[in-house]
């Protein structure tokens, strides 16, 4: 959410843009080591208690867009459970802001491929929060190349089971516990709609989410749970210089309008709208945030 003197400013100038310093780090990422460091509305994000008393789960949480929403969901006034992979320091991190914001957070390491573990962030959060009204889908994996043949069958698998079979696991575990106005929010991508072909598997994964959310949502209105998804264009989060070459990082987001990426913390409003009751009559939604890239 900017800021009175954000707002007066250019939109293009509001955060770095490239050339950014050449970085290359290895898969899943770390927010402490990112050049620029990236904006998750740390010192930004006013709340307005849009989401008092709700319970929300976040998949990749930890970091990027996830800890953007998360911040900015705690602020709003709701408890979150913070589910990621691995990466411990940034959870904690993320877990930090969320307690400083006076909300409750739980953190859940462990890899959403798994069926079984998808059950268990459900599980946890019904222990911890006595229920769940918010389902954020944010959870990702991608890995880049240049030619079909470099694609395996194992990384095709691993990024229809973390972007689109967790997805299903984790709706079809939470709907039994979502009563009237809850909200599962998927996060899709420009890439479902301008497909790169060095993303072939991820760029698929997110053409599915777009249908999968237009489905469902039209499949659980009967119980009052609207069903919607956000499309980011480029952003500036630590799968950037985890996946990209490092020539791609230093000029990533350079050909949007804005000539630079979204920093996270710009996508987080549309998150706790859709995930608020002022989005009473929006369902079955995709909501770009492409920085003038989304296709017509």
């Amino acid at each position: 959410m900017a800021t009175t003197e954000e707002a007066k400013q250019d939109p293009k100038q509001l955060h770095p843009k490239p050339t950014f310093p050449e970085q290359d780090q290895e898969h899943p990422g770390s927010e402490r080591d990112m050049r620029p460091e990236a904006d998750h509305g740390e010192e930004s994000y006013i709340g307005s208690g849009k989401l008092v008393g709700r319970k929300a789960i976040i998949t990749g949480g930890d970091s990027g867009i996830g800890r953007a929403v998360a911040i900015a969901f705690a602020r709003e006034g709701a408890d979150v459970l913070i589910s990621y992979l691995n990466e411990d320091d940034d959870a904690g991190e993320t877990a930090r802001w969320v307690e400083e914001s006076g909300r409750k957070a739980i953190r859940l390491g462990g890899d959403v491929q798994d069926e079984s573990h998808c059950q268990r962030i459900i599980d946890q959060a019904i222990d911890e929060f006595g229920q769940i009204d918010i389902l954020v889908n944010n959870a990702a994996f991608q890995m880049p190349h240049e030619k079909l043949e470099e694609f395996s069958s194992e990384q095709f698998e691993r990024t229809f089971r973390t972007n689109i079979f967790a997805m299903f696991y984790l709706c079809k575990a939470a709907m039994p516990h979502m009563q009237e106005g809850a909200s599962i929010i998927n996060t899709a991508s420009i890439q479902a709609f301008n497909p790169s072909p060095n993303l072939l598997d991820y760029a698929s994964t997110k053409c599915a989410i777009v249908g999968f959310t237009k489905a469902l949502s039209k499949m659980v209105m009967k119980q009052g749970v609207r069903v919607n998804a956000v499309a980011p264009g480029p952003v500036w989060t630590p799968l950037i210089p985890s996946t990209f070459d490092p020539e791609k990082t230093k000029e990533f987001g350079a050909n949007t309008v804005f000539e630079r990426p979204a920093q996270p913390a710009e996508l987080a409003p549309v998150y706790v709208l859709l995930a608020s009751p002022e989005a009473s009559y929006i369902t079955g939604e995709v909501f770009g945030v492409t920085g003038g890239k989304m296709p017509y």
